[in-house]
């Protein structure tokens, strides 16, 4: 059976980077507002502002990717979300590649629970971001 060929230490990079973006709220504080709390910054970190650099980071990584790359990445999360399964992956790829197009990094980036359906995608090929987690913690 063909699997991804993609990085799986790429994907699971992904995985950590939008959890990060998805666990973020709404800022307590208007930007640049004065709190002298000594949990200051380290609640800013969960916060969602307009600067965040996470998300750019995150975007300019996906768009780095080559176009092979990106592809991959989008049909493991339709597997991971169940539109195809591991025996379908040649089509899952042919249908990414028909549909890929500018948007796609913020396609994926915004999707709810994008890191449960690539870490499901991996799964479907017995891969696990399980090692690179620890490596990373």
């Amino acid at each position: 059976m063909p699997a991804p060929s993609i990085a799986t230490e790429k994907v699971c990079f992904i995985v950590v980077m939008t959890r990060e973006i998805h666990a973020k709220v709404e800022p307590v504080l208007p930007e640049g507002a004065y709190d002298d709390g000594a949990d200051t910054q380290f609640r800013e970190v969960l916060e969602d502002f307009a600067n965040d650099g996470t998300y750019q980071e995150l975007r300019e990584f996906i768009v780095g990717l080559d176009d092979d790359e990106r592809v991959e990445l989008l049909a493991l999360l339709w597997i991971g979300r169940g539109d195809f399964d591991a025996s379908q992956w040649e089509d899952a790829v042919a249908e990414a590649r028909d549909r890929a197009n500018a948007r796609e990094p913020d396609y994926i980036i915004g999707t709810p629970l994008v890191s449960d359906y690539l870490e499901e995608g991996l799964s479907a090929f017995d891969l696990s971001c399980l090692d690179f987690e620890k490596r990373d913690l």
